[in-house]
């Protein structure tokens, strides 16, 4: 894709993966859109904070609407429950897949006009090594994950006539809020995680694979089991 005028929106903007996706976005020269639902959470210099949660239509509506020269989309809000799918509490397990699936589809379909009529350009879906990988003890979180991997893959088919480029990004542990139980040897620097990323989209690479655990974990799912 052209990637002399970047203009991006980037949701969960205000913290984590999300914050490094719109500071190295910034560095790079573009125009950020910094999804939050609280805007005023917003903090990194250079962005335009935009309300944005991608769980009510209504929310994602307004925000195609004030961002309506984009050309780029980072689908990096989301949520971790420590749900399992027998016990876990159903409302948790019902939040996973509102904002994993059908939050990002809510931003692609509210998106794709937009990024069409500006020339077309490039979706990015933050996803897991825990959509191929489903642990009892994050069963929920796995398959809103592996919901939003079949989306993405199927959104990316659905897009390329029109211009719209879609990547994956798959990752293991990184070092943020969402994680912070897990000692930081374990965990990838998110600001090495947004970089490849970002190389990724810019380069039409279908999915981005950022460390070695989630490499590992894909070469192996046509294994035996």
């Amino acid at each position: 894709m052209n990637t002399e005028k970047i203009v991006a929106l980037v949701s969960g903007a205000n913290r984590g993966l999300g914050r490094r996706f719109a500071a190295e976005l910034v560095a790079r020269g573009a125009k950020v859109y910094a999804g939050a639902r609280r805007p005023e959470t917003v903090d990194l210099p250079g962005v335009v904070p935009v309300q944005l949660d991608i769980t009510d239509p209504e929310s994602v509506r307004r925000a195609a609407e004030f961002a309506g020269d984009v050309n780029v989309v980072i689908n990096n809000a989301g949520v971790s429950t420590p749900a399992g799918l027998l016990d876990g509490a159903l409302e948790d397990v019902r939040l996973e897949m509102e904002t994993h699936y059908f939050g990002t589809l809510n931003v692609i379909r509210a998106f794709t006009p937009i990024i069409e009529s500006n020339g077309g350009g490039g979706i990015l879906n933050v996803l897991s090594v825990l959509s191929w990988l489903h642990p009892a003890s994050s069963g929920a979180y796995s398959a809103a994950k592996a919901a939003a991997w079949a989306m993405t893959d199927a959104a990316r088919e659905e897009l390329a006539p029109k211009g719209i480029h879609v990547t994956a990004l798959h990752v293991g542990y990184m070092d943020t809020d969402m994680v912070s139980y897990i000692p930081a040897d374990q965990k990838l620097d998110p600001g090495v995680a947004a970089t490849l990323a970002l190389d990724g989209l810019f380069a039409g690479a279908p999915e981005v694979l950022a460390d070695d655990l989630t490499r590992n974990v894909k070469a192996q799912l046509s294994a035996p089991r």
